[in-house]
């Protein structure tokens, strides 16, 4: 009797476990927007809207490295926003194209504004990020992404009531709202593990 009980309760243990194990198991899915097909893509700096300085250039390469890491293999080609109709047209050899505009609203110094001019000051600053990708030959939207966020920035100076981004150290200063912004906008580039 003992022995059988306790191969019931092994048998109910293995069981266990297997159910544990089929639960917990877990697929890789592709990227919903797979660039391997193109073998490379052209990356147009992003423009800014409603502010100035070097935040543009900043997200455009925190997005490069965000598409570089999720697709290895993929060759990024860039070019400055004044060369995007030669990029658009192919000019370079690219069949693809990403492009991109950040929006800055809402920006709200945490001390009071004196003046016309607050140099280096922390701010609120809501920002969206839309990225699309156009294909080279025609023109045509491919993919299209947006995202928004909002978050506590530092070195912004405020001149004429327009915003300026130019830390010294931008990924101190901005880093986590533009990671929060390049996160969303790149998550059809990124393989993913579901559960099945």
């Amino acid at each position: 009797m003992y022995r059988l009980r306790m191969r019931l309760q092994i048998a109910a243990v293995l069981t266990a476990l297997a159910a544990v194990a089929c639960a917990s198991h877990r697929v890789l899915v592709p990227p919903q927007l797979d660039l391997h097909p193109y073998g490379s893509a052209g990356l147009v700096t992003f423009t800014i809207e409603n502010g100035r300085g070097a935040l543009a250039d900043f997200v455009t390469r925190r997005f490069e490295e965000s598409v570089l890491a999720a697709q290895p293999g993929i060759e990024v080609q860039e070019f400055p926003m004044a060369d995007s109709g030669a990029a658009l047209g192919g000019a370079r050899g690219v069949p693809v194209v990403f492009l991109g505009r950040l929006n800055v609203s809402n920006v709200k110094p945490s001390s009071g504004l004196v003046g016309l001019t607050l140099a280096h000051v922390e701010a609120t600053v809501s920002a969206d990020l839309a990225v699309e990708l156009r294909s080279t030959k025609t023109g045509g939207v491919l993919w299209r992404s947006s995202a928004a966020a909002t978050e506590k920035v530092g070195e912004v100076a405020i001149i004429g009531g327009v915003p300026e981004f130019s830390a010294r150290d931008p990924n101190v200063a901005y880093g986590h709202l533009v990671d929060r912004l390049v996160r969303s906008v790149t998550w059809d580039l990124r393989s993913t593990w579901v559960r099945q």
